[in-house]
């Protein structure tokens, strides 16, 4: 970590993305959401020398950007194509090699059948219309028994209002989430998936004291993360 931590969410933002504008102002880390540790400590992805990495809901960078200073062959897909301008320019000026598409997350023709080492989507999945597409689409991507990871809002969190001060309050059911973790380990097992890894990463005070700490976050996660190995064909 460089001691740059996530900051609050600037007008222009894409809801949800992981960086800023310019892929500036976060820790010198792969990240799977704001205020939880990254992948220094979770571990998920591994080494990344020379493997060719997937990254669904790219952003303005940030995640690719770092795979790629670490040697991963890195092609990212979002579908704001103000987002991909705002990645390139990142890359460029990190001076790394990053393999930019705008377009759907699911629309993945342009990549051969059993090609890609690791598939990332940070928060990625929010707002996709056809998740079980998209996962159909990855498996066909993937190597055999190479992960899919996810990371996604925590339900646990949605259902309250994460406001600083006061009492917390459910303010959503539980089931008007889509997809619910129960869908999603039921698409991952019927499209050939092993999920191996289900996170549910506590905030960390000192990451979150530039986005504003809340009661919320000492009760309950802020994100989920799971990652699911392809099997079968």
């Amino acid at each position: 970590m460089t001691g740059t931590e996530p900051a609050a969410p600037q007008p222009g933002w894409r809801p949800f993305t992981l960086t800023d504008p310019h892929a500036l102002g976060l820790p010198d880390d792969i990240v799977y959401g704001a205020t939880i540790p990254g992948e220094s400590e979770l571990r998920l992805i591994g080494d990344l020398e020379g493997r060719r990495i997937l990254e669904l809901g790219c952003g303005a960078g940030h995640n690719a950007i770092r795979m790629a200073m670490r040697g991963a062959r890195v092609i990212a897909v979002d579908p704001d194509a103000e987002q991909i301008d705002r990645a390139r320019a990142a890359a460029d000026a990190a001076e790394v090699k990053v393999e930019l598409h705008a377009g759907e997350l699911a629309d993945l023709a342009f990549l051969r059948a059993d090609g890609i080492d690791v598939v990332l989507s940070a928060y990625g999945l929010v707002g996709v219309d056809d998740v079980p597409r998209l996962i159909r689409q990855v498996h066909r991507v993937l190597k055999q028994e190479a992960p899919l990871i996810i990371s996604l809002p925590h339900p646990a969190l949605r259902m309250i209002d994460p406001i600083i001060g006061g009492s917390l309050q459910i303010r959503r059911s539980w089931f008007d989430q889509s997809p619910t973790v129960a869908e999603l380990f039921t698409m991952l097992s019927r499209n050939n998936y092993r999920v191996d890894v289900l996170a549910e990463p506590a905030a960390e005070p000192d990451l979150a004291a530039s986005s504003g700490w809340t009661d919320a976050l000492r009760a309950v996660p802020p994100t989920i993360i799971i990652r699911a190995r392809k099997q079968g064909l």
